[in-house]
Order: C-alpha cells, then sequence, then structure tokens
C-alpha cells in the first residue's frame, strides 16, 4: 500500500536482521487493516544498539522489536522497563511514550502461552511438570510463562548447567534443574534451543517415557514440523508448532504502534511462511 508523510513507523532491530518474519508479518497486518504505516528491518551492529535505539524517538518511530543478539543489551537502553521484561532480563518490544521515552517490554512468554494454549487446548497447568530444554533468552520467558500459569514443577535442562542454575534463581519459582532430560511424568515437554532448526543438529531425545497425554512443544518454526514434533506426532502424542509464538509475541507491539489490536489467522501463518 501507498503511504503518506503521516505514516506511523516500527521495525525490528538485529544482527544480522535479514531472517527475520517480522516485517512479512507486520507487513500483512497493516495491508489487512488499510494503516498507514511500515515496519522496517533495522540491521543495528552490537557496538551501534544503544546510539540506534536512542534515535527511534527523533526519527518519528513509535518502537521496535528487537530480535538477537540485542534482546539483553536492549534493556540497558531503556528509560522505563515493564516488570515481566525485568524479571526475564531481556526486552523484544520497544515503546516510544508520549513523552518520547523508551518503554522496554517483553511479549515473548505471552507470545508462548497463548500459542500453547491455542494449539493444545486441552492442556492445563495443573497436569504436571514441564520439562524445558536450553536456558538461554528464550527459555527465560518460557519457564516465567510456566511458572506463572501455575505449573507445579518446571524441569530446566541445560548443557551448561551454571546457566541453568541462574535462570532458575532469576526467575524464581518451582524451578528444578536435572543434570539429564527426563521426560518420565512430563505433561508438556518444551524444546527452547536451536537444535532441529535447518540447518543445526536434530536433538536427539528418547520419549519412550513420556506420557501418552503429555504436550510437546518447539520454538524452531523452521522447519515447522521439527523432527522432535514428527517424532512425537508418530507416537499420538499433541504437538504445537512455534510459528504460534512469533505471532502471537508481535500482537502486543502491534497494537501500542499502530493502534490496532489485530487477529492471527491461517492466512496469516501461511503469508508468514511464504518466502
Amino acid at each position: 500500500m501507498i503511504i503518506s508523510g503521516k505514516a506511523k513507523l516500527a521495525g525490528v532491530i538485529g544482527w544480522p536482521v535479514g531472517h527475520s518474519r517480522s516485517p512479512r508479518l507486520h507487513g500483512f497486518w497493516l495491508d489487512q487493516y488499510g494503516i498507514d504505516g511500515a515496519y522496517v528491518p533495522l540491521a543495528v551492529p552490537p557496538e551501534r544498539l544503544e546510539q540506534a535505539i536512542r534515535a527511534l524517538p527523533a526519527l518519528g518511530f513509535r518502537g521496535a522489536n528487537v530480535t538477537v543478539p540485542h534482546k539483553e543489551a536492549a534493556l540497558r537502553a531503556m528509560d522505563r522497563v515493564d516488570a515481566v521484561a525485568r524479571r526475564i532480563g531481556a526486552v523484544n518490544t520497544i515503546v516510544v511514550g508520549a513523552d518520547g521515552l523508551l518503554e522496554g517490554r517483553n511479549t515473548d512468554a505471552y507470545g508462548f502461552i497463548t500459542n500453547l494454549r491455542r494449539g493444545a487446548p486441552g492442556w492445563r497447568p495443573e497436569s504436571g511438570p514441564a520439562l524445558v530444554l536450553g536456558a538461554g533468552g528464550a527459555a527465560r520467558a518460557v519457564v516465567a510463562a510456566l511458572v506463572d500459569a501455575g505449573v507445579p514443577e518446571v524441569r530446566l535442562h541445560n548443557r551448561t548447567a551454571a546457566k541453568a542454575e541462574a535462570l532458575a534463581g532469576d526467575i524464581g519459582g518451582p524451578i528444578r534443574v536435572i543434570p539429564e532430560p527426563d521426560v518420565a511424568g512430563a505433561a508438556l515437554l518444551v524444546n527452547t534451543t536451536t537444535l532441529g532448526m535447518t540447518g543445526q543438529s536434530p536433538l536427539e531425545l528418547d520419549l519412550t517415557d513420556l506420557p501418552a497425554d503429555a504436550v510437546v512443544t518447539d520454538i524452531v518454526y523452521t522447519p515447522l514440523i521439527t523432527p522432535l514434533l514428527a517424532a512425537a506426532q508418530a507416537r499420538g502424542t499433541v504437538i504445537v508448532d512455534g510459528l504460534g509464538m512469533l505471532l502471537h509475541q508481535a500482537v502486543p507491539g502491534f497494537e501500542a504502534w499502530f493502534g490496532v489490536c489485530p487477529e492471527v489467522t491461517p492466512d496469516l501463518c501461511r503469508f508468514v511462511l511464504e518466502k
């Protein structure tokens, strides 16, 4: 669509940023709702991050998303940080306030739990322990979301145990760091690592002892059905792919920048996956 000189502006900050599906995602919504606005990729090297973020208000941006590797560093450049982002220790959404100050938010936890509930409506937090693999930035959001939802125990496994222990200490709640990824008795299995992503090694995990009524989800969405999800699906386990987390985490930011609460639809899913 054609934009005017009064267009509302937002974007995504990353390094590199060419892989991001966010411009395609937000562009779909801008077109669907007929909004005079633009959402652009902003490739910013780490040494220029704070300078770029601080320039957003002066350039007329209403805000931006933040993607790898900048989520943790972006928090330090904010004037205000919401409680969720502070607890997780990372910012993925920046909103320029009416006063010109930068507000850091984290919508990854919201995106994860919303995608899980929609993809597996039969899952209940109280149904049993959750096993989370990985302890990176995404894992912090996932674990926070599960603890806040009321999961009785989060079993956390990471190759570097110290990183998992640090995550558990920062987030708080019923988190138990385990030396091996034990699936026995787990009601939910979440992979937050890059294993299984296109170009990466597959996740090697024996699902034999995973309960039949468990749910398996992977935050990876390229491919949409990772080897882990395929193995779970083959044994009749309910699976939830990672695309929905990307889509749902984008909703609060879009609403803040462009004034419309967008809808996540099958048409959007198909469009974002197209290349």
